[in-house]
């Protein structure tokens, strides 16, 4: 299958998939979950390894593992997506030591992000976010790197000076969520290895979601948000990605 044929039939999945999910449908038995894979690991890595071109993808880079992929939903989203076969956020491996810093690799494919639009985000009008296991339509890890709604921007506000280490409750449309300050993305800030140790004993990574964003318009001087919601949690949600502005509306002032 070509490409955009193949792109197309896994982000028509991904909408079918959250169409699915509010209509409260219990199957949806057409999808290909592993298409997104199909692309990385079937196109972007061998285009890249046998001819130095990544095509379809935007880049790839086999020392740090992972593949940026734009979205064709959205003016200016982009996926970061590993090239190892890693299912999602309930995958073990990635909150090992040693494995590839995602998170990193996401905030910095911001910058393909502030291409598209023509203009430099701040911080805070940057976000990243992952699904839970159930709330997604891929069997691959995928990051969704895109523009933050304006207002829950403005909602976060209020926390981009929170000691960071401490754990705060929000609502965020209707859902609750907790919100804590980080000084990094790597190591013992990564946000997979944030969430995870700070789980419930009955809780687990598979029913998380993550979003993170900037503390404030100079992640490198502020830091930045993780935003955690899980179906665990009393109130919770799986799913953070209507967090994001796919629309990027940030930019039409611009």
């Amino acid at each position: 299958m070509q490409y955009t044929a193949l792109l197309k039939s896994v982000f028509l999945a991904a909408s079918a998939a959250a169409l699915v999910a509010a209509s409260g449908c219990a199957r949806v038995s057409t999808l290909d979950s592993n298409g997104l894979w199909k692309v990385v690991g079937g196109q972007c890595v061998p285009n890249a390894r046998d001819t130095g071109t990544p095509a379809p993808c935007t880049s790839v880079n086999f020392n740090k593992r992972y593949a940026v992929l734009k979205d064709l939903r959205g003016r200016a989203q982009y996926l970061l997506i590993p090239t190892d076969r890693v299912s999602g956020i309930e995958s073990p491996e990635i909150v090992y030591a040693g494995s590839p810093e995602y998170w990193v690799a996401a905030w910095n494919a911001g910058r393909h992000v502030d291409a598209k639009l023509d203009m430099q985000l701040a911080a805070y009008q940057l976000g990243l976010e992952i699904n839970s296991s159930t709330r997604r339509s891929q069997n691959q890890l995928h990051i969704h790197v895109d523009c933050m709604r304006t207002d829950i921007a403005e909602a976060l506000a209020p926390h981009r000076a929170d000691a960071p280490g401490t754990w705060t409750w929000i609502t965020l449309d209707g859902a609750r969520y907790r919100i804590t300050r980080v000084t990094s993305l790597y190591d013992r800030n990564n946000p997979f290895r944030v969430v995870a140790r700070d789980l419930g004993a009955q809780q687990t990574m598979g029913a998380q979601t993550i979003l993170v964003t900037g503390a404030g318009p100079d992640a490198a001087r502020d830091g930045w948000l993780i935003v955690n919601s899980g179906r665990d949690m009393e109130g919770g949600t799986g799913n953070a990605e209507g967090l994001l502005d796919h629309a990027c509306s940030v930019a039409r002032a611009h």
